[in-house]
């Protein structure tokens, strides 16, 4: 299926908070479907981020995404160097050493505040400059004219022990998502909220896949990060009469 296209007839994809993960995963595949991918983080000199520009053709920004100039310029920059985009993702964890696994007595207030700032204020910032690029787009095959999709995590759907700035941050930004997509779906901009339930495997160079944490995959108890970027582009690629406002993804074993 074609994807809607920008007024020159090029059609971007905006990974925001890139690095190896879904945000790699999502890069080749969205490069591989035909749109050109632009790819921000903070450090841009990720080597992972170096490959793919080698492999993918894909562009690399620099962007504090905390910070509303950095996000203002963000824009400005992929516009001018590869079209408004019509697809956009928020890629970001948030959470700071300061705050993880931290008790509520011991977490300090300049790290809940660091992790609401970099996950949920990130998010929308985002989002808000994502739909003043949007709006300006023509309406595609579907009639949409653009995608924003937001990552988040369990704690959007449960707050654990010992994560009470990160569950805030998770549920912040599943509240941001559905207020716009209450507000833009009329308007033609598709806001999806994508809690992913579980421990991501990321890919290794010997073919396995593990995560920091949980150590290696066994039985695909662990999400594949290629087969959540399918996820998104299966979403970007949704009619507006069946649109889908929040997916949560797990693994077949997953318990919850």
């Amino acid at each position: 299926m074609t994807t809607p296209s920008t007024p020159g007839g090029e059609s971007a994809a905006l990974i925001v908070g890139a690095g190896p993960g879904i945000s790699a995963s999502c890069a080749r595949l969205f490069a591989e479907s035909g749109l050109r991918v632009a790819l921000a983080a903070r450090n841009p000199e990720k080597p992972e981020l170096k490959a793919l520009e080698q492999s993918h053709g894909t562009t690399t920004f620099a962007c504090d995404a905390a910070n509303p100039s950095d996000v203002a310029a963000l824009f400005s920059d992929v516009t001018a160097k590869l079209g408004r985009p019509v697809l956009v993702v928020h890629n970001i964890d948030g959470r700071t050493a300061d705050a993880f696994q931290k008790s509520v007595n011991e977490v300090s207030p300049d790290a809940v505040l660091a992790t609401l700032q970099n996950a949920a204020f990130s998010a929308f910032l985002v989002g808000q400059m994502a739909a003043k690029a949007m709006l300006e787009n023509a309406p595609g095959p579907t009639g949409a004219k653009g995608t924003y999709i937001i990552t988040n995590a369990s704690a959007a759907l449960k707050g654990f022990a010992k994560g009470a700035a990160f569950a805030m941050a998770c549920h912040a930004k599943s509240a941001l998502a559905q207020s716009m997509a209450r507000e833009l779906g009329p308007q033609g901009i598709h806001i999806v909220n994508v809690p992913i339930d579980c421990a991501i495997g990321r890919h290794q160079e010997d073919g396995t896949r593990r995560h920091w944490l949980a150590g290696e995959t066994v039985d695909d108890n662990m999400a594949d990060p290629d087969r959540i970027a399918e996820t998104y582009l299966q979403l970007h690629r949704q009619h507006r009469s069946t649109w889908t406002n929040e997916v949560v993804l797990r693994p077949w074993t997953e318990k919850w």
